[in-house]
């Protein structure tokens, strides 16, 4: 039975090198898939490319596949990232250029484009009478932030990977392609699986396994509450599934690296960010979670069987990011004897002092480090003789305009002297700008997606 291996390289922005460069050297890899992308990440990236036409795709790709480029080329192993961001061709650009420098002549690099949708687009869309009905307000009028729209990018499938393959391509580089695309693309080409209804059930388990693997370390081990027995996380090996063309799959990571695959870590990051797990709804199919099997069968060898899964949807997701004002956070420490005395004053102070000031605010949150900042109003109730060693004030405020966010970050300096209660952590920085993400739907054909393949010379 033909069985394909593919490794997880990344699970976000800023994530190791390290262990993905060990998976092209010792995980006897075909595919490895880079997935640098978060909700907000594709509005941050296009407000790059619009100061610079050259920039807005992940810089960490060029360091990346310097590391790897030249290994994988050397054992036939293929790249998938969604590196390009918010611009696809300007990565691929970048990543022909280094290959020259690397002298991989030969080199085919696919580019997809496609997933953007412009401000003029979303215009002719409205006008044909699409709504765009936003998925977490239930609100339908997207002119209220259509003057403050960053940008619109639809998630979309692997439609262009498996034709970036299919031209054998060596890499591909993406946009915002889901993240168990990066994975769903090389299997399906590998087996010949198609989106038709014979297939369906193996797509269903195609993306199940994207979706374990595609956060890299947290299911090695990382981001996990069996943290205390997993060894050496300094040096966490990343997750390779072993697929076989009937859709079970055995997960693992490189011999000897850190990190644990066992039951627990699978099944940890298998429930991870899911809605209804009887649909895992993705561009490529509709996973099913809950009739599959999970077996450990060694060491850091865990078998997944019984995937299933449906049809792809007829709509596909999309984040519009809009601009909706400003953030200020600051933090103060409040050190012994009467810690936590001294910051419930503090707060107090910074209260009357907004007050005098006259914040307008949409929010202000003033929580308290090492007593309720994770847990809010469900932390339990601090005992009676608790005497902490330092309790850190930590103020929030998001405003629409930034002179009422500068207000806060005025008057939190102020309690570096009134009463002599704190000891402030730097300088106060600047408000940022917030980005928030309008979650809504399109119709899968209003998305129209192509790939380019650019060879090395």
């Amino acid at each position: 039975m033909k069985k394909v291996r593919v490794g997880a390289g990344s699970a976000y922005w800023g994530d190791m090198l390290d262990p993905a460069v060990e998976l092209v050297e010792k995980g006897d890899i075909n595919y490895i898939g880079f997935d640098h992308l978060a909700e907000l990440t594709m509005a941050q990236l296009t407000r790059m490319k619009v100061r610079d036409p050259s920039r807005g795709y992940i810089p960490d790709i060029v360091p990346w596949m310097r590391a790897i480029l030249p290994t994988c080329r050397e054992k036939g192993i293929k790249v998938i990232s969604n590196g390009g961001g918010a611009n696809p061709e300007a990565a691929g650009e970048a990543v022909v250029n280094l290959a020259k420098e690397l002298g991989l002549t030969g080199l085919k690099i696919g580019v997809i484009i496609g997933d953007e949708i412009t401000r003029e687009r979303l215009g002719e869309l409205i006008a044909k009478g699409i709504k765009f009905k936003n998925l977490d307000t239930g609100e339908e009028d997207i002119s209220v932030i259509s003057d403050r729209i960053v940008a619109a990018n639809v998630y979309i499938g692997c439609d262009r990977i498996i034709e970036a393959l299919e031209e054998e391509a060596d890499a591909v580089i993406a946009g915002r392609v889901s993240d168990n695309a990066l994975y769903v693309g090389p299997l399906m080409h590998e087996f010949g699986w198609k989106f038709e209804k014979p297939y369906w059930g193996l797509i269903g388990a195609a993306v199940t396994i994207g979706h374990i693997i595609e956060c890299a370390e947290c299911c090695t081990g990382g981001m996990s509450n069996i943290w205390n027995i997993a060894p050496e996380l300094w040096k966490v090996g990343f997750p390779i599934a072993e697929v076989d063309e009937n859709g079970d799959a055995v997960l693992t990571k490189v011999p000897g690296s850190g990190g644990i695959v066992n039951e627990w870590t699978i099944k940890e990051h298998l429930v991870y960010e899911i809605h209804d797990p009887a649909n895992y709804l993705m561009p490529d199919g509709i996973a099913d979670f809950t009739k599959l099997k999970v077996e450990e069968i060694g060491k850091d060898r865990v078998k997944v069987t019984n995937m299933t899964g449906k049809h792809r949807p007829d709509t596909l997701k999309m984040g519009i990011g809009y601009e909706d004002g400003f953030i200020f956070e600051n933090t103060v420490i409040c050190p012994w004897p009467n810690a936590y005395e001294k910051a419930r004053k503090a707060e107090e102070i910074l209260r009357e002092r907004l007050k005098m000031v006259k914040l307008d605010a949409d929010e202000l949150r003033i929580d308290y480090l090492g007593i309720n900042t994770m847990l809010g109003s469900t932390a339990a109730p601090l005992p009676p003789d608790y005497e902490p060693n330092e309790v850190g004030l930590r103020v929030a405020v998001k405003a629409k305009k930034r002179e009422e966010a500068v207000k806060v970050r005025r008057e939190i300096t102020h309690l570096w002297t009134l009463a002599g209660l704190g000891a402030h952590m730097g300088v106060p920085p600047d408000p940022r700008p917030v980005i928030s993400l309008w979650h809504t739907l399109i119709p899968r054909e209003e998305v129209p997606t192509r790939c380019i393949i650019r060879e090395v010379k």
